[in-house]
């Protein structure tokens, strides 16, 4: 099993920035694809970025050119770097490891942008 620990959330003003951070323990080897998601009230959640084991990576239309995601092998750690925070970007993020036919999510971590 993987397991999933997210951090880096917190109040950010608009137009500020934050990173979060990923770290995954476990069965690592078994992970082929790591995704950010944000979970906003009374909305589907939305998947943000994702990175593959090579570093190939996609992003959301809504934070294309303003969130990197990225990944640390060495660190067993995944980033997600947001720049030019807005509004519409408030929510949980939530880390998820997809492998081997399955995958596994963290427990969140709350992005707030006020302003």
């Amino acid at each position: 099993q993987v397991h999933l620990v997210e951090s880096g959330g917190g109040v950010v003003q608009a137009g500020g920035s934050l990173t979060l951070s990923c770290a995954a323990s476990g069965n690592i080897g078994s992970i082929d694809v790591m995704a950010w998601y944000r979970q906003t009230p009374g909305k589907q959640r939305e998947l943000v970025a994702t990175i593959t084991a090579s570093g190939r990576t996609r992003y959301a239309e809504s934070v294309k050119d303003r969130f990197t995601i990225s990944r640390n092998n060495a660190k067993n750690t995944t980033y997600l770097q947001m720049t030019r925070l807005e509004n519409e970007d408030t929510g949980v993020y939530l880390c998820y490891a997809i492998g081997d036919g399955s995958y596994r999510r963290g427990q969140g971590t709350q992005v707030a942008v006020s302003g």
